[in-house]
C-alpha cells in the first residue's frame, strides 16, 4: 500500500503564515519593551511599582497588627510594673521598654505621619533588608520613643512603597509624629544632613530626645545617606500610660546641643 502524499501548500500561503508569526512575535516584544520602559519611568518619576504593590499589601496587614496592639491593653507583667506608678513619663518608659523587649524584627510597632510629605505609614522593628521591605524600620540599638535618647528610623526612597522618597523636601520646623501604642510623640525638624554610610555619630544621644529619619542618597544610589534631624516637642500619653489624666505633657526644656 502506498503512502498518502502530503498536501501541497501554496507558497503564498506559507509567506502569509510566516508574516503573521513574525507580526505576533514583534507585538509581544513591543509590549514587553513598553512595560519595561513604563516601569523605569514610574521608578524615576514616582516609585518602583512592583515592590510598591508588595509593600502596600504588607502595610495593610501591619495596620491590622498595630490596631490589635493599640487595643491590647497592658500585659500582666506590664500591669505589675505600672502598679503604683503615677508619673506619665515613667509609665511611658516602662511600656516602651516592654514593647522593645517583646516584639520581633519585622513586627508593627508604630505609625509615622509626616504631613509635609503626605506620609502615613506603619513602622516596623528593625532595619534589615527584610524588615524594610514592609515599611520604615527602627535601627537596632536605638531606643524607642519614650525611652529617652535618639530614635532612628530608616526607609526606602525608590522601592518598597518609597516612604522616604521626598525626605529631602522637609523644612525646618516641619512636624513629624510617631504614634506608639502608649503615647504620641511630636517632633519638629531641625535640619537635614548628607553623610557617608559609615557615619554613626548621628545616632548618638544628645541632651534631649530626638528623631532621626535616614535614607539612601542620592536617588537610585546608596553612596551616601540623607539624615533628617527632628527634636521632640511634646508627648501625649495613651492607653496604659495615662495615669488618671489624658492631657498633653510638654517635652522637657530642650538643650541647644546638636549633632
Amino acid at each position: 500500500m502506498s503512502a498518502t502524499a502530503a498536501p501541497t501548500v501554496d507558497p503564498e500561503v506559507r509567506r502569509v503564515r510566516r508574516r503573521r508569526r513574525w507580526h505576533r512575535l514583534s507585538t509581544v516584544l513591543i509590549v514587553a519593551g513598553a512595560l519595561v520602559l513604563a516601569d523605569a519611568a514610574a521608578t524615576v518619576l514616582w516609585m518602583e511599582p512592583v515592590t510598591a504593590l508588595q509593600t502596600s499589601i504588607r502595610q495593610h496587614g501591619l495596620r491590622n497588627d498595630l490596631a490589635k496592639l493599640d487595643h491590647r491593653g497592658p500585659t500582666p507583667l506590664e500591669a505589675r510594673a505600672l502598679r503604683g506608678v503615677t508619673d506619665s513619663d515613667r509609665r511611658i518608659a516602662i511600656l516602651a521598654r516592654s514593647l522593645q523587649e517583646h516584639t520581633a524584627p519585622g513586627d508593627a510597632i508604630a505609625r509615622l505621619r509626616i504631613p509635609r510629605l503626605g506620609a502615613d505609614v506603619v513602622v516596623v522593628k528593625g532595619s534589615d533588608p527584610a524588615d524594610l521591605r514592609k515599611g520604615p524600620g527602627t535601627f537596632d540599638g536605638t531606643p524607642l520613643p519614650g525611652q529617652h535618647g535618639t530614635t532612628a528610623i530608616a526607609g526606602h526612597r525608590t522601592t518598597y512603597l518609597a516612604p522616604f522618597r521626598h525626605i529631602d523636601d522637609l523644612h525646618p520646623n516641619d512636624r513629624i509624629t510617631v504614634e506608639m501604642p502608649y503615647a504620641t510623640f511630636t517632633y519638629r525638624v531641625q535640619r537635614t544632613r548628607i553623610v557617608s554610610p559609615q557615619t554613626v555619630k548621628v545616632l548618638r544621644s544628645v541632651g534631649y530626645d530626638r528623631l532621626i529619619l535616614s535614607a539612601c542618597h542620592p536617588l537610585f544610589s546608596a553612596a551616601q545617606r540623607i539624615v533628617v534631624v527632628a527634636r521632640l516637642t511634646s508627648v501625649t500619653p495613651l492607653g496604659a500610660a495615662v495615669a488618671g489624666q489624658g492631657s498633653e505633657v510638654e517635652a522637657s526644656p530642650l538643650s541647644s546641643t546638636a549633632a
